[in-house]
């Protein structure tokens, strides 16, 4: 596909969700947005349909539409104003039986909607003239080609549907597999290469994603290098595929920067996979720029030994080169109820490929695990799961890590750093991690009975598992010499039921018999129980690992609402 940037799919039903589901089979990178009230497991809920639409229209963002082609004409009506930045915008109707392109003919559209409809198994209503008459787009190459000058093309297409011929220099299986009129006498030429040449009113020029540019040492300078090795050689900048680099130098920013600036991806070998080539016989360069069989290849000459040019025999794919940069992103999904999601932590999960986590974690995201590559482990075995997670981040893989509630709360976040401070991994280095953060048990279970966490509080864990008891038993102590409000994690399993008694035992030398008590099971999911009572009736048969325990202060109030609704708060002001 031409378009890079992730499409939106915007649906205004429930009905619509089987046609967008098949739509996003096809645009992994895509996201579902539905109409709130309407719509539900979806990635971005929206109130405002026209501002939303704008909003992802003046962003560049692809807009496929499961609706009437007559609404989103409408609503981007005052926005359309310049056809060489119009993002593809088309509609499909509700039961996929019909595509329809609408606008972004220089950025894809009809490309898209060609994939979309043999996705649905119909054909798309495609309208444009030199498309449909010549079955290519000579203002929107695919992927791997760059038209320079698309100020020209406007002329040069009506010229050829006018009846012209047209010449073609160079090698591009799109072009010459179309019905061009292709005469090799034609008053008006295509040309394909990789050099930096100035174009005529009658000829369009592309240049092939040819060029790989293997970098070794960034410094300050080497951009500037690249682009005086580019110029002396006299080929243009736009005819650059790739960035290539050793693993170690994947978080440098400069190297990022160079990407960025070229709008190119990065991709990386491993020193294995360096040391794998150099022994075939390879130098240094030419084992950062083929990952196989040594091709026919142009070196461009550079007086700078930290970069290597090469000119490829064929559009370069950068995927099949080498690996991205891997990412690890440990989210926290809330205590399991699809709203409670954060738009950060459904968007990762969009994005990645790669789930691990506890089973029980990953089952309550739904639909956003689909196709997605699922590594479940026990919930004790934390840092195996750590370790297996930033292995597969270092191979290049977009790795969630799945926590409920908050990762960084007595979850994975914390694992994931303790592993990697321990071993001392180098591939790990190179990984991109990112904490996204979820709605913790204690936030729901406060939230669902008023606001007990209203003045200071802190956060105990009843679990000797990792820490003493002798260390549990202080910190509570201390905490009710400090009248917080208390909230217990892990209050009872199976094989521990003696510390939530202990644990009452302390606070009652504190706190009244009648403070009371808050117990949340299972917030956000089936069977969801929040529970009052008095710290005098709190006995380990009320709890287990499932369940969130809150401890008021000597200032926590319960009282009634007039549905006789019993609410619990501690107030602001606090009264000695």
């Amino acid at each position: 596909m031409k378009t890079r940037v992730a499409a939106a799919v915007i649906i205004l039903s429930q009905n619509s969700v089987t046609v967008a589901r098949q739509i996003i089979n096809i645009l992994p990178e895509a996201k579902l947005y539905g109409l709130a009230n309407r719509t539900c497991d979806v990635d971005v809920s929206f109130t405002n349909f026209g501002d939303t639409l704008r909003e992802l229209f003046a962003a560049g963002t692809p807009i496929i539409g499961i609706c009437a082609s007559g609404i989103l004409i409408r609503t981007l009506a005052p926005l359309i104003t310049d056809k060489s930045q119009e993002p593809p915008v088309l509609a499909v109707a509700e039961d996929g039986s019909a595509v329809v392109p609408l606008l972004g003919g220089l950025s894809g559209v009809n490309e898209l909607a060609r994939h979309i409809a043999a996705a649905l198994n119909v054909q798309a209503a495609i309208t444009t003239t030199g498309d449909l008459r010549f079955r290519t787009a000579l203002l929107s190459p695919p992927p791997g080609y760059h038209l320079a000058n698309p100020e020209d093309a406007k002329k040069f297409i009506a010229d050829l549907l006018a009846g012209a011929k047209v010449r073609l220099v160079g090698t591009a299986p799109w072009l010459s597999e179309s019905n061009l009129p292709i005469d090799d006498n034609g008053e008006l030429t295509i040309q394909v290469t990789e050099k930096e040449v100035i174009p005529q009113p009658d000829c369009l020029v592309y240049h092939p994603a040819k060029i790989a540019i293997a970098i070794t040492s960034p410094n300050s300078e080497t951009l500037t290098h690249i682009y005086q090795t580019l110029e002396d050689a006299q080929v243009s900048s736009q005819a650059v595929a790739v960035i290539l680099a050793p693993l170690y130098l994947a978080a440098n920013p400069i190297l990022q920067n160079i990407a960025n600036i070229f709008k190119v991806p990065t991709r990386f070998f491993t020193a294995s996979q360096l040391a794998e080539f150099t022994a075939q016989g390879y130098s240094f360069h030419e084992a950062v720029v083929f990952t196989g069989t040594k091709p026919s290849h142009q070196s461009l000459s550079s007086p700078f030994s930290q970069i290597t040019m090469t000119i490829c025999p064929q559009i370069i794919e950068p995927e099949t080169i080498g690996q991205a940069r891997g990412k690890l992103a440990i989210i926290g999904t809330g205590p399991g109820a699809s709203k409670w999601m954060s738009p950060e932590v459904k968007e990762i999960l969009s994005h990645a490929t790669d789930l691990v986590g506890y089973k029980t974690y990953i089952n309550l995201i739904g639909s956003l695990a689909d196709g997605k590559k699922i590594h479940e482990s026990d919930n004790r075995e934390e840092e195996t799961r750590a370790k297996v997670a930033l292995d597969l981040a270092a191979q290049g893989r977009y790795v969630a890590v799945v926590s409920s509630g908050d990762p960084g709360i007595y979850a994975m976040a914390t694992a994931v750093f303790e592993v990697i401070d321990r071993y001392h991994q180098p591939e790990w280095q190179s990984i991109e991690i990112q904490v996204a953060p979820g709605i913790s048990a204690m936030q729901a279970t406060a939230a669902a009975i008023g606001a007990p966490l209203g003045h200071d509080f802190c956060v105990i864990s009843l679990s000797d598992i990792l820490k003493p008891w002798e260390i549990i038993a202080q910190r509570i102590t201390t905490a009710a010499q400090g009248d917080f409000v208390i909230t217990f994690y892990n209050p009872v399993s199976k094989e521990r039921t003696w510390q939530l008694a202990a644990a009452k035992n302390i606070l009652l030398q504190y706190r009244k018999p009648d403070t009371p008590v808050i117990l949340g099971w299972n917030l956000g999911r089936p069977g969801q129980t929040v529970k009052v009572i008095t710290l005098e009736q709190l006995e380990p048969i009320e709890a287990d690992m499932r369940t969130l325990i809150i401890v008021g202060s000597s200032q926590t109030r319960q009282i009634e609402t007039h549905e006789k609704e019993i609410r619990v708060y501690t107030p602001r002001r606090y009264n000695s």
